[in-house]
């Protein structure tokens, strides 16, 4: 029996013909992107304007505007200087001198930031490196040959931070900076042996030496110096090579109260005095007015 296959018809769609696209229409990414500004200046299929004939006339044209704008400013400040009087002068140049000292200070605050960051970063590096171990003490020798790199590299930040701030006289941001890093030398490893600590006693000694510039290059006021005081003798409890500092801020405060109790006395002798009527002329005069008035009368024997 034979077999008998039947055919399927299936309707197919057909699309009408879509329109050739021609190269010259295409545009790259480039272009679409920078569509809403114009030709592109890269693409040479536009027949746009080429890179140089479009970009050359905006930056003229912005250099003409920043060039104008200059302009105006010199004439409104020169109007302003000579509209000015010699009182508001004063006042324009001690603000001008005042946002200058604020425009100083803001970096160096991100410094300061910047410098303990970076401290603490280097002391989280020595402790990474100590290997624990249960058997035995991580402070022996073996731990400290593994963290002698790691220690080199704090000391080397703690003496390039203050003498960066040493060289550029930042004597208040040096001192801040030196308190900082003697906080985190006093949280370093203390070692078995005794001269492992070396490092740390080089970290202290530097600080301290940072800390004694910047207190005779600029003491501090009364204030200042009374809570630098007691920084300074919660810091002499870890390490007694800052006792020089303390001995210098004890004598800055010293001189204060000299200075003030001089002050004082001086204005107690300036202070004015009523000479017009003072109580011995007033009983004088009083005795003179009854004598007088006895005598007038006959009553003085």
């Amino acid at each position: 029996m034979a077999t008998i296959h039947q055919e399927r018809r299936v309707l197919v769609e057909i699309t009408a013909p879509q329109p050739k696209i021609s190269g010259h229409i295409r545009r790259s990414y480039f272009d679409v992107l920078h569509s809403l500004v114009g030709p592109s200046p890269y693409s040479s299929r536009t027949g746009g304007l080429s890179k140089t004939e479009h970009v050359l006339p905006r930056q003229s044209c912005v250099r003409r505007q920043q060039v104008a704008k200059r302009e105006n400013h010199d004439e409104d400040l020169q109007g302003h200087q000579i509209s000015l009087s010699q009182q508001e002068l004063v006042q324009l140049i001690s603000s001008l001198i005042l946002l200058e000292e604020e425009k100083k200070r803001m970096p160096l605050c991100s410094d300061l930031k910047l410098l303990q960051v970076d401290l603490q970063l280097k002391k989280a590096r020595v402790y990474r490196a100590i290997p624990y171990s249960r058997l035995g003490s991580n402070r022996d020798a073996h731990c400290y040959r593994k963290a002698y790199p790691h220690l080199l590299a704090f000391k080397g930040a703690c003496q390039e931070g203050g003498r960066l701030l040493l060289q550029s006289e930042q004597w208040e941001v040096a001192l801040e900076y030196s308190l900082m890093a003697w906080r985190y030398t006093s949280k370093l490893p203390q070692w078995d042996t005794a001269s492992h600590n070396a490092v740390r006693e080089q970290c202290y000694s530097a600080l301290a030496a940072h800390c004694a510039t910047s207190l005779r290059h600029q003491p501090p006021r009364a204030n200042k110096a009374q809570e630098l005081l007691r920084r300074f003798k919660a810091a002499q409890t870890q390490s007694q090579l800052i006792s020089p500092c303390v001995q210098e801020l004890e004598r800055i405060l010293e001189e204060s109260m000299t200075q003030v109790g001089d002050t004082a006395l001086m204005n107690s002798q300036l202070a004015p005095t009523d000479y017009n009527q003072p109580p011995l002329l007033v009983c004088e005069s009083s005795i003179g007015h009854a004598v007088s008035g006895c005598i007038s009368t006959g009553t003085v024997s």
